[in-house]
């Protein structure tokens, strides 16, 4: 069964009771952690055709008797929470996890996905000298200037060429109707897309892409992606890990580095879909923004460096221990504390664990 993931400490918003609406009608099911400020239950009676027992509210006494090792250890007041989400969500047998935010409503053609892609667009390689090679994936889908956070300062007007010939490391992941195995898929959303504060601090507007073909990426090939809007498959769940000792608005965005790393060794890459939502942001303060993302602007290219520095192992029985190597080359580079990996271990301990006990359901 899919299952939804969002953490809020908020009543049910308008978003989440439209996004239950859609749940309900591809009997899908949600999990929503919750933190010590916000409430202790969540009404969703409101949405007759959603069944009851399909909804996992996950309290702070919830999830401290949840028998996760990771909860005692993850912050609180923290996006990190999420984490007792996924681990609920693997642990109730989810075939996919769509995670989402308690501000994005789904569009009309919103519609659960599948982890097999036909005929996506590809981005060509356009960085040379031996650096990373960072794909706006924005400019496929809008012809405006716009970038997803994360997105090095220095590569906004960079050139990104898109083509209908798939990158060479990508063939052997071709399926009998050539398909592309897509384990990780981002969808974007209209409105008040994923940008940066100094998108918003300069160029703020409601905005809507242009619908176009998905495109894919390749080994090699970066591109942030966020926790907005993306659908995770079993192979990969390892991979949902939100870090806990990083700046708050690099937490998801260094989550992705990570992911998009571990992919590389599984002959895959990240698909970015047309706008699936419209995000009704909740209200920010846009220099506190600017301020969290600094270590971002200074680091994520440092960030890229480093993963791509290191030796990881093919195939998919080693994406945990991939996972693992890649904080311990970030912890050994300082860009996060040593007590970060004590969490990735826990994590992946509890992984191993929901994954034990889980139960496939239809």
């Amino acid at each position: 069964m899919l299952q939804a993931v969002i953490t809020t400490i908020q009543h049910p918003t308008s978003s989440v009771i439209r996004l239950t609406e859609f749940l309900a009608a591809n009997d899908a099911g949600l999990v929503i952690a919750g933190d010590t400020k916000g409430p202790d239950a969540f009404d969703l009676s409101s949405v007759e055709a959603f069944d009851s027992g399909r909804l996992t509210f996950l309290s702070i006494a919830d999830q401290l008797a949840s028998g996760f090792s990771i909860v005692d250890s993850l912050p609180t007041k923290h996006y990190c929470r999420k984490n007792v989400g996924y681990l609920e969500a693997i642990r109730s047998g989810a075939s996919c996890i769509y995670e989402t935010d308690d501000d994005n409503a789904p569009l009309d053609h919103w519609t659960p996905r599948g982890q097999w892609i036909k005929t996506p667009r590809f981005a060509e390689n356009a960085t040379v000298d031996n650096r990373p090679t960072w794909v706006n994936v924005y400019k496929f889908f809008s012809t405006d200037l716009i970038w997803p956070r994360g997105l090095p300062l220095d590569q906004i007007r960079e050139p990104s060429a898109i083509t209908a010939v798939p990158n060479q490391s990508l063939a052997h992941s071709a399926g009998e109707t050539g398909e592309f195995w897509a384990p990780i898929q981002q969808g974007l959303a209209d409105g008040a897309p994923d940008v940066d504060a100094a998108w918003r601090l300069i160029l703020d507007r409601e905005f809507v892409f242009d619908c176009h073909e998905s495109v894919m990426l390749a080994p090699g090939q970066w591109c942030p992606f966020n926790t907005q809007t993306t659908w995770w498959w079993p192979a990969v769940y390892p991979l949902l890990y939100v870090p806990s000792y990083c700046s708050f608005r690099m937490c998801d965005i260094w989550k992705s580095f990570v992911a998009q790393r571990c992919l590389w060794e599984l002959g895959t890459g990240v698909v970015f879909h047309a706008s699936e939502v419209v995000q009704e942001r909740n209200p920010h303060n846009l220099m506190r923004d600017f301020e969290d993302e600094i270590p971002g602007y200074l680091q994520n290219h440092e960030l890229a460096c480093v993963l791509e520095s290191i030796d990881l192992v093919s195939g998919v029985a080693d994406v945990g221990t991939n996972l693992r190597t890649c904080y311990a080359a970030l912890v050994s580079k300082g860009i996060f504390p040593e007590k970060e990996l004590l969490l990735v271990d826990t994590w992946l301990a509890d992984v191993q664990a929901a994954l034990l006990q889980s139960t496939p359901q239809a």
